[in-house]
Formats: structure tokens, sequence, C-alpha cells
């Protein structure tokens, strides 16, 4: 999934020496609204690019579960990391950031691009999370942040971060980040039967719609 403003971060911020004959991997790579693959693969001229998701499409070469990355391609296997529009989609984010965080290789980059508070529920087919510039500044402290920014056309942010020599992984178990199933900040998802009456009907509509 993308936008015009995911473009242009991979534009102004993506540097052909990172990609240049390296071994990339995106995740939830399946085209929806758009995507980098092309950009990349023309002008930065990576090795390799593999795109994976949890089902079929264009740009998808290998169907798998972004929980299991490192199962299926072992630690620190990939130069480059892509995630846009995913990450608010997973139910269990700690364990998909984890295995990204651990697929790519010690100086290798990731580039991820999410949604925050404030955007609309999209479904495909679900949408549990919403993420601050904050939270992804605690979630990724042990990477080195080189851009975090929010996305100037709706709410959401991007990140460019680079895996350290001296990796160290920190604990994501302490932070909450804003679950919009339950309308406030959560550790994880609770079922939608315990939620009021009045938000699992407005959820069931905007469910149908997608």
């Amino acid at each position: 999934m993308c936008n015009v403003a995911v473009i242009e971060f991979f534009i102004e911020h993506a540097e052909p020496t990172e990609f240049h004959g390296k071994r990339v991997l995106e995740v939830g790579s399946r085209y929806v609204n758009g995507s980098v693959r092309p950009f990349v693969e023309r002008f930065l001229e990576p090795k390799e690019y593999l795109g994976i998701d949890i089902g079929p499409g264009k740009f998808v070469d290998m169907v798998v579960p972004a929980e299991d990355i490192v199962k299926r391609f072992g630690e620190e296997s990939f130069d480059v990391i892509i995630s846009t529009e995913l990450l608010e989609h997973v139910r269990d984010w700690r364990a998909v950031i984890n295995n990204m965080k651990a697929a790519v290789k010690r100086e290798g980059y990731v580039y991820i691009t999410t949604r925050s508070h404030g955007f609309p529920y999209h479904g495909s087919p679900h949408d549990f999370w919403r993420y601050e510039a904050d939270d992804i500044r605690r979630i990724f402290s042990d990477f080195d942040i080189i851009v975090l920014t929010r996305d100037h056309a709706a709410p959401g942010v991007f990140l460019k971060a680079r895996k350290p020599i001296a990796y160290t992984p920190t604990d994501p178990s302490n932070i909450a980040i804003h679950s919009i199933v339950l309308g406030k900040r959560a550790f994880n998802t609770s079922s939608v039967k315990d939620m009021p009456f009045a938000k699992r009907l407005v959820l069931k509509i905007l469910r149908s719609k997608s």
C-alpha cells in the first residue's frame, strides 16, 4: 500500500549507495494504491528486490506472513527492509517489527511508513493501530534514526533508520500505542465483543465498505 507522500519520502531520502547491488525485502508489498518498488528497482539498482505479503497480488513474489520473516529467511539476511503502510494493519506489531529488525543486516537500513491518530479506519482486511513519531522513536531506540518525520498530507509518520554494528535489541513490551479498535492507547488488541455496541456497529459498517 502506498500514496504520493510515501513515494516523495523515498525520492528525497533513499540513497543509491544504500541499495545498489544490495538485497532488499519489502514487507507488505501487494500493490494497492501505488508502490515504491518501480522507483527503487529502476533508479537505485538493487541486486535483488523481494516482495512478501499475506496473500498473492501484483509485486508479491512470495506469500509469507510478516511474523515469519526470520523463520523463512534467517537473521541479517537483507541490506534494506521496506514497509509502507503495513504496521497499522498487523495485530501483533511487536512480532512484525522484531522480525524486521532481526532480518536486516548490521549497518543496513529500514524504511517504514505508517498511519497516526486521526487517520480513518481502513481495513485491508484489518486495521488496529495508530503510531505517533514519539512511539516510533521509542520502538526504534535501538537503531540509529536518520529521518523521522510526519506525513505532510495525512496523519502518518515516516522513518529511515540504520541498524548499528553494536546492536542490542530493545524490549517493546512496555510500549502502548493508540488502538483504533479501542479508541485509546493499549498494549494489545482486545476482542471486538468487549467494545460498546455503537462502536461495534460503526466498525461493521466501515468494514462492509472496505
